[in-house]
């Protein structure tokens, strides 16, 4: 049975002796979507380190229609934050491309910007950027490679959704951000949708090896294979002198 308090207390103190071995002093900088696991990070944060140790950065890339929750989040927790517009910057680096690009590769710019915006906050701020992705996303490869899969550190990497949502209500978040309909915020679909399975199938899968549909297995068998590499340190050739 999971406890979510048990975790979320322990999440918190595992934040606060990362800052305090790996930037003491140093601000958390936390991409704001509006969705549960960057409103479960930011909170978990600003329990950790402090509200005025945190900073919300929103990045629309042009009008973003879930933006208010994202704004919700930045209120309800009463932490520093910016919105900074990436639209200008993807169509930029959209239009450079020589070639014909996959649809893949146009949506996953905007992540990958992202995460370079985050970078240059957390440089001008004596931060360390945070990363939100959660264990069922990283189980079948539902993340950028250095997008929203990097970071300098990750609080939620071994929560199923489920869990995080658990821990969500634990920090007293808005149901409307524990609850929300979680997206990508890349294609205009739903998380599920885009996957073909829904997040409850999988958590019960991955906590248990129970699934009822052999078409979902195989499906979740094969996204997890074909994303191993993700969630591997980068292999290096190591020549001996």
């Amino acid at each position: 049975m999971f406890d979510a308090k048990k975790a979320k207390d322990a999440c918190v103190k595992w934040i606060a002796d990362f800052f305090e071995e790996n930037g003491k002093g140093c601000n958390a900088i936390v991409g704001i979507s509006g969705g549960k696991d960057s409103s479960v990070v930011a909170s978990l944060c600003v329990e950790a380190l402090g509200k005025d140790r945190v900073i919300g950065v929103l990045m629309p890339n042009g009008n973003q229609a879930d933006i208010d929750k994202a704004q919700l989040l930045v209120e309800h927790l009463k932490i520093k934050s910016y919105v900074i517009n990436i639209k200008d910057i993807f169509d930029a680096a959209k239009a450079s491309l020589p070639f014909d690009a996959t649809e893949q590769t146009i949506i996953n710019i905007a992540p990958r910007i992202r995460m370079t915006v985050l970078y240059a906050v957390a440089q001008s701020h004596n931060g360390r950027v945070a990363n939100t992705c959660n264990l069922s996303e990283d189980w079948v490869g539902y993340s950028t490679r250095y997008g929203d899969q990097a970071g300098d550190f990750s609080p939620c990497s071994f929560f199923t959704v489920d869990e995080v949502k658990q821990i969500g209500r634990q920090l007293n978040l808005p149901d409307v951000l524990v609850d929300k309909t979680p997206i990508d915020g890349l294609c205009g679909k739903s998380d599920e949708e885009n996957l073909g399975f829904t997040y409850a199938v999988l958590d019960r899968y991955i906590r248990t090896g129970e699934i009822d549909d052999l078409k979902t297995k195989e499906l979740i068998d094969k996204k997890h294979k074909e994303n191993l590499f993700k969630l591997s340190f980068m292999p290096c050739f190591k020549f001996e002198v």
